[in-house]
């Protein structure tokens, strides 16, 4: 049978007290976040998906995406975007709209409504994490969004 690492095609050996530290503060900082974008998402409408707001926020700062390129932005199935865009689109807060590039696709955009409902929320959420991060110094938050985004990067 084989093992998870082998499974994930993984080096064993990352059980050092860093990566020990960095799995634990992670998770916990996930569920946190998981459930702030949860009462996030019910001010954008009673009705939308917490995992929803992310998909807002990606759009709102794009010209419009295609469906695929959301699925692969988010490390998810086509069916599970396919599927919290439908909900969007019935909310009135996401548009299908066609796609200059190729006739035969469309690009995902926020509607009007879409944008003046996320833009407050948007706006909350960072006076929660200037909250949060007060005591920091700016140069700390600064170099805590660019080690995220390395991690980001390194994690597509």
């Amino acid at each position: 049978m084989e093992t998870i690492d082998q499974v994930l095609g993984l080096e064993p050996g990352a059980d050092s007290e860093a990566y020990r530290a960095l799995e634990h503060e992670l998770a916990v900082f996930l569920r946190r976040a998981r459930a702030l974008s949860k009462e996030l998402a019910r001010e954008v409408h009673p009705d939308m998906e917490p995992d929803a707001y992310g998909l807002l926020v990606r759009l709102s700062e794009s010209e419009g995406s295609r469906g695929t390129d959301l699925a692969a932005y988010f490390g998810v199935g086509k069916p599970t975007i396919s599927r919290q865009i439908r909900l969007l689109e019935e909310l009135g807060l996401v548009k299908r709209s066609p796609d200059p590039s190729d006739g035969r696709a469309f690009l995902l955009v926020l509607t009007e409504e879409g944008a003046r409902r996320l833009a407050p929320v948007r706006e909350a959420r960072r006076r929660i994490y200037r909250q949060w991060l007060d005591s920091w110094p700016t140069e700390d938050v600064a170099t805590f969004a660019e080690l995220l985004g390395r991690l980001n990067l390194a994690a597509t």
